[in-house]
């Protein structure tokens, strides 16, 4: 293979000007992704102010209700995602391979590790909503359906999932929510004494 024969590169070996600007688009569109990562809240509102201007447009339209029928499942699949453990208690019931739930009180505290974390969750989400936004704007994907039954169907298919996913839960015990660092009782002015 000759060196101008990889992806990218131009007949004479340098890196083609369309390769460039895709790569120089990338790094900044990381850059502006690793940015982003502390502001939790500020990434939320963002995204929640896209859905709120996609369902204002899918309600001016009256349309593309298969495409926001299909966000919603996308949104639910990485919403259970996030719910879940990165490792299925259920599949590592039998053996005692790698790290399991604490099951019993007196057990070793073990922190929560998601299948899908909060930053790629909000990420997916985010870039899902941008794709129906632009779906919106093409009448090919405008497919007429009688969106009540679309409505009935999606809050089934939520509760069905919804309830296992509890279930699931409950029966392994873990909670995916938590709030802050666990705190433990003794030594609590332990800041003061080095402070005097």
């Amino acid at each position: 293979m000759s060196e101008g024969d990889s992806a990218g590169d131009s007949v004479h070996g340098k890196p083609s000007a369309a390769f460039r600007f895709f790569s120089r688009l990338g790094q900044i569109y990381q850059s502006w992704l690793d940015k982003s990562t502390p502001y939790t809240a500020v990434r939320w509102v963002v995204t929640l102010g896209l859905s709120f201007v996609y369902m204002i447009r899918v309600y001016l339209l009256q349309g593309w209700y298969i495409v926001t029928y299909a966000l919603g499942i996308y949104h639910l699949n990485l919403f259970i995602a996030f719910l879940s453990p990165k490792v299925d208690p259920s599949l590592m019931e039998d053996s005692d391979e790698g790290p399991s739930l604490p099951t019993r009180q007196n057990e070793e505290f073990r922190p929560f590790i998601r299948r899908l974390p909060e930053f790629k969750f909000w990420h997916a989400a985010t870039k899902g909503i941008l794709v129906a936004m632009v779906c919106t704007f093409f009448e090919a994907f405008n497919v007429p359906v009688f969106w009540p039954i679309l409505v009935m169907y999606f809050i089934m298919l939520f509760c069905i999932t919804m309830k296992r996913q509890i279930k699931h839960m409950i029966k392994y015990r873990y909670i995916p929510f938590t709030h802050g660092k666990r705190t433990y009782g003794g030594k609590e002015d332990m800041g003061k004494t080095f402070a005097s």
